[in-house]
């Protein structure tokens, strides 16, 4: 009986690790969070579809964690143009995971979106994004301070609301929990099948996963890779996530 781990495909970042030498890299407390928690291997994927087709993802990995990113999905795939206020994109980064989220939808193959790949998956299914949450009226600054540690800028910030029985509730066991916050943009129009199970006491979209999808489909606004393995909403929600991806991974083996 083999006891080979599912792989997880790590969504990456593009980055400069000097003035010269550019990278795509990711960050340490993804792969902790898929390894330790949800208990599959992680593996780094290039944000880039000159190296990667998502064919050949798909036959690869079990599942996908779309991650956390600097860079917003260019607003051209919800056909706005850009403005400073939508800041700095990643239009290889959109080549890849966007075209991935409808796929994964289609064949039910699991993935978990986090802050940037939350907004991916409603841009997935044609939805549209706010460039700053913070100008809107009566919305709080959900950015990550400035300043501070790094427990600090990850520290709980706000509540979240969860529909009574929905995915998130069964999950968590919790209507509602409290979470960190750092992002700018945010869901202005769901897309289509995006079910919105989480508000922040703002009226913030935070929770969604896709309706009718025949596998998983859960996206998060905040970071819930954050102290994943003590965290009580962060543990049980790679773990429904790392479940999922073994049960892919044991029907595709069957």
């Amino acid at each position: 009986m083999s006891h080979k781990r599912p792989v997880v495909g790590v969504i990456g970042n593009s980055a400069m690790l000097s003035e010269t030498y550019a990278v795509h890299a990711g960050g340490v407390m993804n792969m902790a969070a898929v390894a330790d928690v949800a208990g599959a291997m992680p593996l780094l994927v290039p944000p880039d579809p000159r190296y990667v087709s998502v064919e050949d993802l798909l036959e690869t990995c079990d599942g996908f964690l779309l991650t956390g990113g600097r860079p917003n999905v260019h607003p051209e795939e919800y056909g706005e143009a850009p403005t400073p206020a939508h800041g700095d994109f990643d239009r290889c980064r959109d080549g890849v995971t966007l075209p991935l989220v409808r796929a994964c939808v289609e064949r039910g193959q699991p993935f978990l979106g986090v802050c940037r790949g939350f907004q991916e998956v409603n841009v997935a299914m044609g939805g549209s994004l706010y460039p700053e949450i913070r100008d809107l009226p009566g919305r709080m600054n959900h950015r990550m301070p400035p300043d501070g540690t790094l427990e600090e800028k990850f520290a709980l910030r706000h509540a979240v609301r969860f529909a009574e029985g929905g995915v998130f509730h069964r999950i968590l066991g919790s209507t509602e929990v409290m979470t960190n916050t750092l992002h700018g943009q945010g869901i202005k129009t769901p897309g289509a099948r995006i079910v919105i199970e989480g508000y922040a006491p703002d009226g913030t979209p935070e929770a969604i996963h896709v309706r009718d999808a025949p596998g998983f489909t859960l996206a998060v606004q905040w970071h819930p890779e954050y102290n994943a393995a003590r965290d009580p909403v962060s543990r049980p929600m790679f773990t429904a996530f790392g479940d999922a991806v073994r049960d892919w991974a044991a029907r595709r083996a069957s």
